[in-house]
C-alpha cells in the first residue's frame, strides 16, 4: 500500500465520515502507513461540540487543505471527507496530490443516514440539485 490522498464525497448524512474513519483504521492495521482523516467540519468542533458558523465555511475549507498538506508531508495517507458537491471543490486537493506526487482516489457515498450536524433537509435538497457526477 502506498501513500495516497483519498477524497470521500457525498451529501450530508451519506456516510462520508464513517467510511473515512473505517478506511483510516484499515490502512493503519494493514500497512506500515499512518492514516489521517481531515474534514472541514472538524474546524467547527470546540470542546467536543459542533458549532457551525456559515460565515467561516471558507476558512474551514482552507484549514482542511492545510491540514491535508501537513499530514501528507509527514508521510501519512490522508482521507478527506467533505461534500464536494461540485467538481471544482476538489481542485485544491488534486493540486496537493500532484505537489506530493501521490495518487488521488475518489469515493462517493450515497447512503441516507441522517445528518449528524443537523443540516436541514431543504439544504440537502439544494445540494442534491447542484450535484455534479464524476466524469
Amino acid at each position: 500500500m502506498e501513500q495516497s490522498l483519498i477524497l470521500v464525497r457525498g451529501l450530508p448524512g451519506s456516510g462520508k465520515s464513517t467510511l473515512a474513519n473505517m478506511m483510516a483504521e484499515y490502512i493503519i492495521k494493514n500497512s506500515e502507513l499512518a492514516a489521517t482523516v481531515c474534514e472541514a467540519d472538524k474546524y467547527f468542533e470546540q470542546n467536543g461540540k459542533y458549532l457551525f458558523e456559515p460565515n467561516k465555511i471558507q476558512a474551514a475549507h482552507i484549514w482542511c487543505e492545510l491540514q491535508t498538506a501537513k499530514y501528507l508531508k509527514a508521510g501519512n495517507t490522508v482521507i478527506v471527507a467533505n461534500t464536494f458537491v461540485q467538481l471544482w471543490e476538489m481542485k485544491a486537493y488534486k493540486a496537493i496530490a500532484q505537489d506530493y506526487n501521490i495518487p488521488l482516489v475518489i469515493y462517493e457515498c450515497k447512503g441516507n443516514y441522517g445528518s449528524i450536524h443537523g443540516v436541514p433537509q431543504s439544504t440537502i435538497e439544494r445540494m442534491k440539485a447542484k450535484w455534479e457526477n464524476l466524469q
